[in-house]
């Protein structure tokens, strides 16, 4: 027969209610007694049943992460295992498991998230993306289902709890950042306009051409994937410019790689001939030569302070929404280069 609560409670000398209240780590219950009764657990062998407890507390002790795309392509980019290794901490912290998205399209996607709503498979999700246009987001708040978005909503972001950088003072600080190393030809190139990540990066780039007086070039923005494949290819259509630029602002470590690469085949040096600066600060932009110069969004903070907005949503029902910045900063490394 296996160990019961009684059992943990008797080793403790605590009632078998106490032991409940310490499995849900109710604030009631002093540290002191909480370590006594853990201490029995572990000393006995005893794990809670997950699922008896949720159906008794009318929740499922999980999660939703809803991914932008189809796994294949997502976990191409290290921007979302870094954002899942903050979301997994927060949620390991609050003993939440995790649900995960694995559809191919955007239908099977949320085809998935209705399941997980409607078969109350989870108590709230995180949306690891912002788009223009996004169905799951309507439903959701039609349904009154907690959420996060990861990224700054297109519509109603005041009633909408998300966590984001400040991407447009983020854009813009990248491209004042070429521009005071003295170039004027500077070109951008960024994901979907669908993502509105991309729409402020574009933005604040525009904001800083603008601010310095110099011509704004439609020629010189590009829109791909956010992949290395993405990177190769807008390289390729800048370069048959006549007038070809002398930096380069690109959205996404990744695509920098893809650029970088490109540039290295066709002869072209990185940064005697073509600076180049990146967003996100994943591993890559430490390890690629020349290193890249880079805008570390800190993404792990990103996911854990989404998983902890998302607590205090599902355990306080009809909080304000919260809006949270997370702060960013410019990397300095060795792909940019000061021009006369």
């Amino acid at each position: 027969m296996g160990v019961t609560i009684k059992d943990v409670a008797n080793l403790a000398k605590v009632a078998p209610s106490t032991v409940s209240r310490v499995i849900a780590d109710s604030s009631r219950i002093s540290e002191k007694t909480k370590k006594r009764v853990r201490s029995a657990m572990e000393e006995l062998g005893y794990h809670p049943n997950i699922i008896a407890r949720s159906l008794a507390n009318k929740t499922t002790e999980a999660i939703g992460l809803v991914m932008p795309s189809s796994a294949d392509k997502v976990f191409q980019n290290p921007f979302f295992p870094e954002v899942l290794r903050g979301i997994s901490t927060g949620a390991h912290e609050k003993k939440r498991a995790i649900y995960m998205s694995t559809g191919e399209t955007e239908e099977e996607i949320f085809t998935e998230v209705v399941q997980m709503v409607q078969g109350r498979r989870v108590d709230g999700l995180v949306l690891l993306y912002s788009k223009v246009d996004d169905q799951i987001l309507t439903y959701l708040q039609e349904h009154n289902v907690p959420f996060v978005v990861v990224g700054k909503p297109f519509k109603h972001s005041d009633v909408i709890t998300y966590v984001d950088n400040d991407n447009f003072k983020a854009g813009k600080e990248a491209t004042e950042y070429l521009l005071d190393l003295g170039h004027e030809r500077i070109a951008f190139i960024g994901g979907s306009l669908q993502l509105v990540v991309t729409i402020d990066r574009l933005t604040g780039y525009d904001k800083a051409i603008q601010s310095a007086n110099l011509p704004y070039r439609d020629e010189y923005v590009i829109h791909e994937e956010f992949l290395q494949e993405g990177g190769k290819e807008a390289v390729h259509e800048l370069l048959t410019l006549k007038e070809r630029p002398t930096a380069l602002v690109v959205a996404d470590d990744l695509m920098a790689l893809g650029v970088l690469n490109t540039l290295g085949e066709m002869g072209i040096s990185v940064p005697e001939d073509m600076s180049i600066i990146s967003f996100n600060n994943v591993l890559i932009a430490e390890m690629a030569r020349p290193a890249l110069t880079s805008v570390d969004i800190n993404i792990f903070e990103l996911g854990y302070q989404a998983v902890r907005c998302l607590i205090k949503q599902i355990e306080t029902p009809h909080l304000f929404a919260e809006q949270i910045r997370v702060p960013h900063k410019i990397v300095q490394r060795q792909s940019c280069k000061k021009i006369k």
